[in-house]
């Protein structure tokens, strides 16, 4: 069975969410399952030493430009949210506990979160708000709510955090296929290629 492909992602990323759109269909065409895994990138700018991509003077303009520009040339849906960037502990977490309860519903959570914030300009910071996506997503929202205040899955989140640094994650989306890391959107081409050949 081909080793399942690690997507790394943050809610907070717009090109984290243009990339979850497309993850699973790029996965697919290879026989491959996407590994859904959450980070925070405030923890990883630390390490980095950098912030994200709209606060950079000069980049800032261009990114709020290319964002709305690269949503439409996929066809995906897109509204820059009016609060941006947030903290995304929340949905984290959310999503930490239901790969562990009901693993199958990962996937579609998750996009729905994204959708949340991305599209329908819903505050996912806020736990309530997760929580409400969740249930709508078809997952027990009470139960949700509850995992956002578990000291386990709090400590679950911050495993997966470090474990991605340690591994090199500094963005998102970031990409491991195989041992082989790729880092933005903008590297899909790239990744189709790789699994279609085995590398290059």
């Amino acid at each position: 069975m081909p080793v399942s492909i690690r997507f790394h992602f943050d809610f907070s990323s717009p090109y984290g969410y243009l990339a979850s759109q497309r993850i699973e269909a790029l996965a697919a065409r290879h026989g491959r399952d996407v590994d859904w895994k959450p980070m925070l990138l405030g923890a990883a700018f630390k390490v980095a030493g950098t912030q994200p991509l709209t606060s950079i003077p000069l980049k800032g303009d261009y990114t709020r430009r290319d964002l709305p520009r690269s949503a439409r040339y996929h066809g995906i849906p897109f509204n820059m949210p009016t609060r941006f960037p947030i903290a995304t502990q929340a949905p984290a977490r959310i999503v930490i506990w239901c790969k562990a309860t009901k693993a199958d519903a990962s996937a579609a959570l998750i996009k729905a979160l994204y959708r949340a914030y991305f599209v329908d300009d819903r505050d996912i910071s806020n736990p309530d708000v997760a929580a409400d996506v969740a249930g709508s997503a078809g997952v027990d929202r009470e139960r949700a709510r509850a995992a956002i205040d578990d000291p386990a899955i709090k400590d679950q989140l911050r495993q997966h955090v470090d474990a991605a640094i340690a591994a090199g994650v500094f963005g998102s989306p970031f990409v491991f296929v195989d041992d082989e890391p790729f880092w933005g959107f903008d590297r899909f081409e790239q990744i189709d290629r790789w699994l279609a050949t085995g590398g290059f």
